[in-house]
Order: C-alpha cells, then sequence, then structure tokens
C-alpha cells in the first residue's frame, strides 16, 4: 500500500492517522463523562478519579498532536475526490463534517489544557514537561472559560463524529460506494471520480457554525461565572494600631504530590506592636480570615465543603496570638481556630520596620487533620496532611 494520497485513494500514513485518532476520541469521549460523574469523598474515590481525569487529560493531549500532525500530513498531500461530487448538497455536507472534525480536533483538546493550565489542581497529565503551557497565565476566571469552551466544542465534535459515521455506514449500506473502503486497508477498486468542484462554502458554514455553538453559549449564560459555594458579608476594618496597606494569607497543600496553591481574598488584622516593650512580648494580633474568600486552584468549590472547611457553618478563621521577639528573630505565638477548633501555633515571621512602616513575613506549617478537615482523605498520597501557610504584609503606625 503507496505512503502518500493520490487523487483516488488515501495512503497508509492517512489511514493510520485516522484511525489513530478515531481509537483516542472514541475512548476519551466516553471517559471524560465517567470521570465527571465518579465521586470523591474517599482517598480511595479521589485517587480514581483522579487516574480517570489524568488519562482524560493525557490522551487528549495525545489527540492535540496526532491531529496537528494529520492537518500537516494533509496539507503535503493530495486530497482523494469525492465520489458524491456530483451531489453538491450532499458534499458539502459531508466537506463541512470534515471542517468540523478537523477544528474540533485541535479545539478540544487545545481548551481543555488551557482549562488544565490556568490553574493549579489535582489530576496531572503523565508527561516528564510539566503542567503549564507558555503565555497561559494562572487564572481562575481564564481556566472557567477555557472549561465551558472546551464542553461546547465538545459537543460540537461529538455531534460532528456522530454524523461522520453515519455518512460513512450511508455510503457503504445505501450508496454502496467505496468511500469507506478507500479508508480501511487494502487496495479497493474505485470507479472513475465525478467532475470535483472547488467547495469555499464547506468551511464557512464550519465557522459560522463554531460561531453559533458559543454566541449560543453566551446567550444562555455558559460563560457567568456561578457564585461560590459559600458566601459572606465582607469583613469590617479592623480597629488597630497598626494598619495593613497591603499582603496576602496563602496556604500550600499537597494534592496527589503536586503543589496547590490557594489565598484568601479578605481578612483582616488587628495588630499592636512596641518594639521598645519591655519582655519577649512586644505585641499582640488577631487576624480573621473569611473562609468562603479562599481561591484554591481548581478545587475552590470542593474546598468549601462539609467534609472540609464547611464555610456554610464556620464563615471564619482566627488566629489569636502575642508577638514575641526571640533570640533569634520573632514568633507569634497563640491559637489558630478553624471549624470551632482551636490549636496551639506559632508563626516565625521576618520583621523590618523603618519609620512608621512595618513589613513582616512569615510561614508555618498545620496539619489538617487537627482541625477535621478532609477526615475521609487517609492517604497522604492523594492529599497531604501538612498545609503550609504564607502571611505577607505591609503595615503603618
Amino acid at each position: 500500500m503507496p505512503l502518500s494520497n493520490s487523487e483516488m485513494r488515501y495512503g497508509a500514513v492517512a489511514k493510520t492517522l485516522h484511525w489513530t485518532t478515531a481509537l483516542l476520541i472514541l475512548t476519551l469521549i466516553p471517559l471524560g463523562m465517567i470521570a465527571e460523574e465518579l465521586p470523591y469523598e474517599t482517598s480511595a474515590e479521589l485517587a480514581t478519579k483522579t487516574f480517570a481525569f489524568s488519562m482524560h487529560k493525557t490522551l487528549g493531549v495525545a489527540v492535540f498532536f496526532v491531529a496537528l500532525i494529520r492537518i500537516l500530513w494533509a496539507m503535503t498531500q493530495k486530497k482523494p475526490g469525492l465520489l458524491n461530487a456530483d451531489k453538491p448538497l450532499e458534499a458539502t455536507l459531508a466537506e463541512t463534517v470534515h471542517w468540523l472534525l478537523y477544528g474540533s480536533l485541535v479545539l478540544v483538546p487545545l481548551t481543555g489544557w488551557v482549562h488544565h493550565a490556568a490553574v493549579d489542581g489535582y489530576a496531572p497529565i503523565w508527561w516528564p514537561f510539566g503542567q503549564n503551557l507558555p503565555f497561559v497565565a494562572k487564572d481562575a476566571a481564564l481556566s472557567e472559560t477555557a472549561s465551558v469552551l472546551h464542553d461546547i466544542f465538545g459537543k460540537v465534535l461529538i455531534v460532528s463524529l456522530i454524523l461522520h459515521i453515519a455518512g460513512a455506514v450511508k455510503h457503504h449500506v445505501i450508496d454502496r460506494d467505496a468511500t469507506l473502503l478507500r479508508m480501511l486497508p487494502g487496495f479497493p477498486a474505485v470507479p472513475p471520480l465525478p467532475k470535483q468542484h472547488h467547495n469555499i462554502f464547506a468551511p464557512i458554514l464550519a465557522l459560522m457554525i463554531w460561531a453559533g455553538v458559543v454566541l449560543a453559549g453566551v446567550a444562555a449564560g455558559a460563560f457567568t461565572h456561578p457564585e461560590p459555594t459559600a458566601s459572606a458579608p465582607a469583613l469590617e476594618q479592623a480597629d488597630s494600631e497598626w494598619a495593613v496597606q497591603s499582603g496576602q494569607i496563602a496556604i500550600t497543600v499537597q494534592q496527589m504530590g503536586s503543589a496547590v496553591e490557594g489565598q484568601f481574598q479578605d481578612w483582616t488584622a488587628e495588630i499592636a506592636y512596641d518594639p521598645d516593650a519591655e519582655g519577649p512580648v512586644k505585641g499582640h494580633t488577631t487576624v480573621t480570615i473569611s473562609i468562603p474568600s479562599l481561591t484554591l486552584g481548581t478545587v475552590s468549590d470542593q474546598a468549601m465543603g462539609p467534609d472540609y472547611f464547611d464555610a456554610e457553618t464556620y464563615q471564619t478563621a482566627v488566629f489569636d496570638a502575642d508577638l514575641v521577639q526571640t533570640e533569634t528573630g520573632h514568633e507569634a505565638q497563640g491559637t489558630l481556630t478553624i471549624k470551632g477548633t482551636s490549636v496551639a501555633a506559632t508563626l516565625p515571621f521576618d520583621l523590618q520596620i523603618t519609620g512608621d512602616t512595618a513589613t513582616a513575613n512569615g510561614t508555618m506549617t498545620v496539619d489538617r487533620r487537627a482541625f477535621a478537615i478532609g477526615d475521609g482523605m487517609t492517604d497522604e498520597a492523594n492529599l497531604g496532611f501538612n498545609v503550609q501557610i504564607t502571611v505577607a504584609l505591609t503595615a503603618t503606625r
């Protein structure tokens, strides 16, 4: 069998790429649907769901590169003529479906990849090249938009695939021509082709369909970002000797061996500090954190659930501590209260004071199990026990 195409038949390379793509797509579609429906309340369930999504993502990346190779190969080859070119409407429909398939084979995995790369989360892609994409920033809104497009283009792919298969069956069973046989192994006999026509309407129609489904998604509100699972009123500004001008409170958890970073968007700090005070205790701080304000990669909503932070019941966490000067630096020594449970906690921090401006940076590690967070996740390989808390702020007296 020749490797290259001819005006009458497809070559071995085109056939191999066609059936490789078909096998991957027919695996990916049900795998993605199954992964979406799998529960993830326990360590075993999360491991299964993660495995399914990792396989889905990895095969999706494979489809993307196979599709690119297929398109590049097609650009170097003669395109075998249509056996139904003498039926303009039918030929236009067939070519439109082909354009939809080719485009979807790039758009579906690419939008899924952008969704994955724009935020941290579980279910890594199984390959050694990292999880990020060039020019794709970590942005939750971008990830959500890419996820919606992935779903929309996925539906276009499914419909196009059904029409493609139906057309092949129609050619083989009703028309009894060699359209399907030309893509199977072997060298089937092909009758003389009817006169071929250059069809400019098919790609235009495909573009209109893609634009139409996106606009339909906009009209249906698919791109409207949902409100967080839990919501709480904004915290009132604390009355403090030192007023926080800027800063952040961030956490880092380990999921499936990968670091997932999150940040609380709403928090207040009441700070009293006098570097000239007698004794090691130089002041006191009370930090109040709005739990629903947490963004945590792709699992923000899951983190708000009753098995984790239970944000509907416990909307704030509080760190209440003395500010102590030690022989080596400074520490905030006190208690951290989450989900109604108070645990002793110490935050070592670096402090610099210039005039009436102070900057502080510190990190501490806590065990999530002490606060009954993720009790069902008993396997540290799935969800790490230790959570790193990082604090950075600038305050003025």
